[in-house]
This record gives structure tokens, C-alpha cells and sequence, in this order.
């Protein structure tokens, strides 16, 4: 019989915990509940199909869409950011466009651009970070022109935690007739999503990085421009009409969903927003920025350390990247892991980003509200046998 030791768990930016609300719901219909959607002529599969659409619902106004046609269900945020890649961007993009992203994207909000840059002869270009964390928008403004028909954000980055301010940005971006999309993943969970006020086109984000299930997300897009969406998957509930010759789809949303769907993750995930809507979103970046404080102040005050991006707790939105300038990444997190503390180490899927600040990896402390302030002294505290190595 092994002795538990608890762990402090500060990689909430790879996958947050399940409340045991989301785990009913998810072993519900595993248990009790488990057919298919859309499909059934019977009792329980009309139940259970308005669970799915439910869901869909709470969705459309947990991010503030115009309704619920503008919500897809997806595996998360890379598949949703390849579905605009493949399905649209491929569509329209011709030799001579332009599409701009940031050094501190995600790989996943970068490598679909450099696949279909290269399909299309379109011009994939860099935005530079700031010290602080932030894109360059004089930069922004001197690159933008007519040409660039696609500039895809991160709304929070996944290392430095910093939020860029995507409305003006928007705003610049369609004063150019181009669209903007954004990688909210980092940021659902965190803080309050308005897709209206933000002005984005498009934007996908992950159902197990905000208490739910893995294996589901969403992309949203504005209705019109999910209507010049391609599929980029075939068959099953997508399907309206086949003849021998071809084949029509059903109207949006169902058109982008082929197969059979997540149900139970689709249904997780509307228990995880019960879950961040009881908990209040405002009390939810309260309580964060009260411990992001005290592991900013902490770890500033641990000499050897490098604190990438804004040197400001309240800057840093769930997630703070560090080294130690004389011990790898990997060995701190090695020897914070003996102390039963979880980070991450390494590029955090984005090379790029760790190019642009000369390094090779980084250590990542991440919150979320179910973070304990027990738990950020548990690492403080692991932290000084790091530091004590180098005495």
C-alpha cells in the first residue's frame, strides 16, 4: 500500500481538474444515458439530444455569440484552428495575401498558417513581443495593408500569461477588410469571453483547460463567415442528401460536425460553465490575481531567477514562465516534482516564442480557481531546495 502525497499542482495551463459536477455528468450518460444524438426516434435519444443542444446554448452565452448556429463543436482548440485553416483560409487565400500572427503563438495557432501559407502562396508574417509580453502594435500598423486577409491572436498567452487587447486590434484588422481569429484556449476559464466586444471572427478554445472533459471545444465564427467554411470531414449527421452523384449538407452547425460527437464531453463541458458560472467569473480572477501575487513576489525575490514577459502580477493571467539561470528547466522541474510539486518545462509548444527570448525552455507555474494558496507556498517553498543547489 502506497502513502498519498498531496501534490501541488500548478500546470492548470495544460489541463485543469474536474469538479466532481463535471464527472456526474460525464459518467450520467456513460452509466444511464448513453445513445446517440440527432438520430434516435425514441424517448431517450430526444432527451439526451436536448442535453447536446443545451449545451450548445449555454455556450452561445457563456462567450456572447448572436446564437447558437455560430457554436461547433470540436476536439479543442488545435482542431478548431485547423478547421479555419483548411476550411476557409485555404478557400480564399490566393499568391500575394498575407497572413500575420505573433512570435508567442501556440503551435497550434501557427503551424495550420505556415501549412496553408505554403498551399496558397500566400505570405505568412511575424508580429515582434514586447518585453512586457504584448505584440508590437506600431509594428501591427505598419504591416497591416489590403493584402492581409487573416491575423490569428492568442487572447492569453499559454507562457507569458499576458491578455492582449484583441478589440482595437479587430479593429484595425477589418478597417483592411482582412478577419481576425483568436486562440482563446489560455484564456477560458480565466476571464469572461465576449466575442462581440472583442470583435473577432473567429475563436476556438478547449473544454479541459476550464474544468471540463478532454477531447471537446469549440469553435466559434461569426454566421456568415461559417457559412464560406468548407467541411473539411465527411459523412454521418453532416450529411442533408446523397444520390450516387454527390452529396448536400445540413445547415449550421450539424454541417461541420461529421460523425458521431463527444456527447459526454459536450455534456461535461456545459457542466463545467454551471461550474465557472456559480463560481463567478469576476470572484475567479480575484482570487487568481491574489495568488499570482504571491508567486510573482516569491519568485522575484529568489535572486537567480528570470521572470519572462511583464514583471507585473497583474499582468499575468493564470500562467508566469521563469528560469533559473544556472539550472536547466528540466532539472527544476525534476527536483520540484521530488517535492511533490507540478509544473511544466520546456518550449510550451511554441519554439518561437522561446527563440525570440533566447532561450531553449522555460519552467511554467500555472493557476486556476481551483488552485490553493497552500499549494503556491508548497512550491515557494520547493523552490528554495532549487535554489540552494546553487550555494
Amino acid at each position: 500500500m502506497t502513502n498519498y502525497q498531496p501534490v501541488a499542482y500548478l500546470d492548470n495551463a495544460a489541463t485543469t481538474p474536474m469538479p466532481d459536477e463535471v464527472l456526474t455528468a460525464v459518467t450520467n450518460y456513460y452509466q444511464f444515458q448513453k445513445v446517440n444524438v440527432h438520430r434516435g426516434m425514441y424517448g431517450l435519444a430526444h432527451q439526451v439530444t436536448s442535453q447536446y443542444e443545451a449545451a450548445r446554448e449555454q455556450v452561445k452565452n457563456f462567450i456572447h455569440a448572436t446564437n447558437s448556429a455560430e457554436i461547433v463543436f470540436t476536439s479543442g482548440t488545435t482542431d478548431g484552428l485547423n478547421m479555419v485553416a483548411a476550411g476557409y483560409a485555404r478557400q480564399i487565400l490566393q499568391p500575394g495575401d498575407e497572413i500575420m500572427v505573433s512570435l508567442m503563438e501556440h503551435h497550434s495557432n501557427l503551424v495550420p498558417w505556415q501549412q496553408v501559407a505554403q498551399q496558397t502562396g500566400a505570405q505568412l508574417k511575424y508580429l515582434n513581443v514586447t518585453a512586457d509580453g504584448q505584440i508590437d502594435i506600431k509594428q501591427l500598423r505598419q504591416q497591416l495593408t489590403d493584402h492581409t486577409k487573416i491575423v490569428a491572436l492568442t487572447l492569453v498567452s499559454n507562457v507569458l500569461g499576458t491578455k492582449l487587447e484583441l478589440a482595437p486590434v479587430a479593429e484595425l484588422v477589418h478597417q483592411h477588410g482582412g478577419i481576425l481569429v483568436a486562440d482563446a484556449a489560455q484564456a477560458a476559464g480565466h476571464l469572461p469571453i465576449d466575442v462581440q466586444s472583442l470583435g473577432v471572427d473567429f475563436l476556438a478554445f478547449s473544454g479541459h483547460k476550464m474544468f471540463g472533459p478532454t477531447g471537446i471545444g469549440v469553435l466559434y465564427g461569426r454566421q456568415s463567415l461559417l457559412e464560406q467554411l468548407q467541411p473539411v470531414r465527411f459523412g454521418g449527421e453532416m450529411i442533408q442528401e446523397v444520390t450516387k452523384q454527390g452529396a448536400t449538407w445540413q445547415p449550421l452547425p450539424l454541417r461541420l460536425e461529421a460523425g458521431t460527437p463527444n456527447i459526454a464531453g459536450v455534456l461535461g463541458l456545459g457542466a463545467a460553465i454551471n461550474y465557472l458560472q456559480r463560481l463567478g467569473l469576476t470572484t475567479i480572477q480575484a482570487h487568481e490575481q491574489k495568488l499570482m501575487r504571491t508567486l510573482m513576489a516569491g519568485l522575484q525575490s529568489h535572486f537567480p531567477i528570470q521572470i519572462y514577459g511583464s514583471q507585473v502580477a497583474g499582468d499575468h493571467h493564470g500562467a508566469v514562465s521563469f528560469n533559473f539561470k544556472q539550472i536547466h528547466a528540466h532539472d527544476v522541474a525534476t527536483i520540484l516534482d521530488a517535492a511533490n510539486v507540478a509544473v511544466r518545462a520546456g518550449q510550451m509548444c511554441a519554439a518561437p516564442l522561446m527563440q525570440s527570448l533566447q532561450t531553449d525552455s522555460v519552467v511554467r507555474a500555472s493557476i486556476s480557481a481551483a488552485t490553493t494558496s497552500a499549494e503556491v507556498d508548497h512550491f515557494l517553498a520547493a523552490l528554495d531546495q532549487v535554489e540552494g543547489l546553487l550555494l
